[in-house]
C-alpha cells in the first residue's frame, strides 16, 4: 500500500507528485515520463544517477547511494539540459579522494561560472558521472574562454571533446588556495570574505559548500595544529578579507584563531556537534541580526541570516562528506538554502529540530493560503544515508499552518 503522503518513482520514470490537500486527506496526482538521456534511467544500485524519486509536499529526495550518484542527481535537477537555456555553461570535475578540494570547488557554482560539481575518481570517471556529463552538455563558460569542464586535482580529462580548465595542488592546502585564485580570476576580483574550515573535522566543514556555491566565498582549510603556507598566502593574497571560522574552539583552535588575524578580521560561527554547528551558520549574519526573529541577508553582510520561514533547505548525513559538495548547486540555485546536517540517519536532531521549530513554519490566516510564503527541503541520499521517517518529520515540519485570528 502506497503511503499517504509519498508517491515512488520506479523504474525509469521520474516522478512529479503535487499534493492537493492537507495531511488528512493527501491526494497525489502524479506524472511521470521517460527519461530519455543517457544513465537518468539506470537504478542507482547499477552505478546510475541518483535521480528525483521520493516525493512529499515539501520535500525531495535525491536517493544516490553514494556522493557520486548524488552529485550527478543534482546537477541534472538543477539543470534539465533537456530545451535551450537549461544546459549549464560549464561543469566542475571534482576529486573523491579529496574532500577538501570537492568542498570547496562548490565555489565555481556562484557566479559568473555557475558550474555544479560532478565527482570522480583518478582512474575513470564512474558511469553516474560519465551519464550526467553527457546529458548536461555544458555549453562553455564565457568566464573562461568557452571552457565546458573545470578538472579540479588528479581526476580524468571528461572524454570527448570537450574543452576544459585545470586547477591543480599538490596537497588540498595548495588545492584549495588554487580554487579560491581561480574563482576570483573568473570573477575579476576577490572576494572580501573567506570561510575557513578544519581538515580535521570533515563534518563541521560541510556547511560550507553550500555558502560557498550561493555566494561565491571561496573555502581555504586549516590543519589542526596550525595555518598552513598556502592557506597564509590565499589569505594575503586577498588584502584583508573578512574571515569567518567554520566550528567551534574545539575544532579550530584560539591559537589558531589569533595566527588568523594576522591576515585580517575574524569571526568565528559555529557549536559544538556536526548538526548544531550547521544551525549556527544557517542562521548568522555579520554584521548581527538586530534583536528578535527577523533577520535578512543583506548587501555587504555575510551569511544565510535565515530565522523566518520561506525558505528552501538540504538535508545532508553528516558521515557523507562529499555530499556537501554534491548538493551544493541546491543551494547556489533554486530556492537558495543552507545545507543542514543530521548525525543519526534515523533520528532529526533536537537542533535542527528546534531550528525549524523556531523558525521554518510558515502560517497563514483565513483565506491567505495562496498568498502564504512556503519551505522546500531536498534530502540528499538515499534511505541508509536519511531514513524516510526522518524525511516525513522534515515534511510535516516545513508544512504551512492556519493561523488563528480574533
Amino acid at each position: 500500500m502506497r503511503p499517504r503522503a509519498f508517491c515512488l518513482a520506479i523504474g525509469a520514470t521520474l516522478l512529479v507528485a503535487l499534493v492537493m490537500s492537507g495531511c488528512g486527506g493527501t491526494r497525489l496526482l502524479r506524472r511521470t515520463t521517460t527519461r530519455t538521456t543517457p544513465g537518468v534511467s539506470a537504478p542507482p544500485g547499477a552505478g546510475g544517477i541518483g535521480s528525483p524519486t521520493l516525493a512529499t509536499r515539501n520535500t525531495t529526495r535525491i536517493d544516490g547511494s553514494t556522493p557520486v550518484q548524488d552529485a550527478a542527481g543534482v546537477a541534472l535537477a538543477v539543470y534539465p539540459s533537456q530545451s535551450a537555456g537549461s544546459h549549464p555553461t560549464a561543469v566542475t570535475l571534482a576529486p573523491t579522494d579529496d574532500w577538501e578540494a570537492a568542498i570547496a570547488a562548490s565555489v565555481l557554482m556562484a557566479a559568473p561560472i555557475h558550474a555544479p560539481v560532478l565527482l570522480s575518481g583518478h582512474s575513470g570517471l564512474p558511469p553516474a558521472t560519465a551519464q550526467a556529463l553527457s546529458a548536461l552538455a555544458p555549453t562553455g563558460a564565457g568566464a573562461l574562454d568557452g571552457a565546458q569542464v573545470i578538472r579540479v586535482g588528479d581526476v580524468p580529462a571528461g572524454g570527448g571533446r570537450l574543452k576544459s580548465d585545470a586547477i591543480s595542488g599538490g596537497d588540498p592546502y595548495t588545492l584549495t588556495a588554487a580554487i579560491a585564485r581561480f574563482q576570483a580570476v573568473a570573477a575579476g576580483r576577490p572576494s572580501q570574505d573567506v570561510v575557513i574550515a578544519s581538515s580535521a573535522a570533515p563534518a563541521y566543514a560541510m556547511p560550507a559548500a553550500g555558502w560557498a556555491a550561493e555566494s561565491g566565498d571561496p573555502v581555504l582549510f586549516v590543519s589542526a595544529s596550525g595555518v598552513p603556507a598556502a592557506t597564509r598566502e590565499a589569505l594575503q593574497a586577498d588584502s584583508r578579507p573578512h574571515i569567518y571560522v567554520l566550528g567551534p574552539k574545539r575544532v579550530i583552535s584560539p591559537a589558531i584563531v589569533r595566527t588568523l588575524r594576522r591576515y585580517g578580521p575574524v569571526a568565528r560561527v559555529g557549536r559544538l556537534g556536526p548538526a548544531a554547528n550547521s544551525v549556527s551558520f544557517a542562521a548568522y549574519r555579520d554584521p548581527p541580526c538586530p534583536s528578535g526573529r527577523e533577520c535578512a541577508q543583506i548587501p555587504g553582510s555575510f551569511g544565510w541570516a535565515i530565522r523566518s520561514p520561506g525558505h528552501g533547505y538540504t538535508l545532508l548525513d553528516a558521515s557523507r562528506t562529499l555530499d556537501a559538495a554534491a548538493s551544493a548547486a541546491l543551494s547556489g540555485s533554486g530556492d537558495f538554502g543552507p545545507q543542514l546536517l543530521v548525525e543519526d540517519p534515523t533520528t532529526l536532531p533536537k537542533p535542527v529540530l528546534d531550528y525549524f521549530l523556531n523558525y521554518a513554519t510558515p502560517g497563514y490566516g483565513p483565506g491567505e493560503q495562496t498568498a502564504a510564503v512556503y519551505n522546500h527541503g531536498w534530502v540528499i541520499g538515499d534511505p541508509s544515508a536519511i531514513s524516510v521517517p526522518v524525511q516525513s518529520e522534515l515534511d510535516t515540519l516545513l508544512q504551512a499552518v492556519p493561523v488563528a485570528t480574533r
